[in-house]
């Protein structure tokens, strides 16, 4: 049996985010940070994306409907 170390790692819009390392355990923390560098995150839906190599993903993604 082996046991692998997974990373967590963050996208938008096929875009890999920077995960700082001061933040790394505070999701709102680090939703907030990546809010600045794409505002649309605040209302985007985190979704979990599975295992890809040795990062464990998580996406955000936007929210799509009609105005009005």
């Amino acid at each position: 049996m082996q046991i692998n170390q997974l990373t967590r790692a963050y996208r938008y819009d096929g875009i890999d985010l920077p995960v700082p390392p001061h933040l790394a355990d505070d999701r709102q923390a680090l939703r907030a940070y990546h809010a600045t560098l794409y505002p649309a995150i605040l209302t985007a839906e985190a979704v979990d994306a599975g295992v890809s190599g040795t990062a464990h993903v998580t996406e955000y993604r936007r929210a799509v409907g009609t105005k009005g």
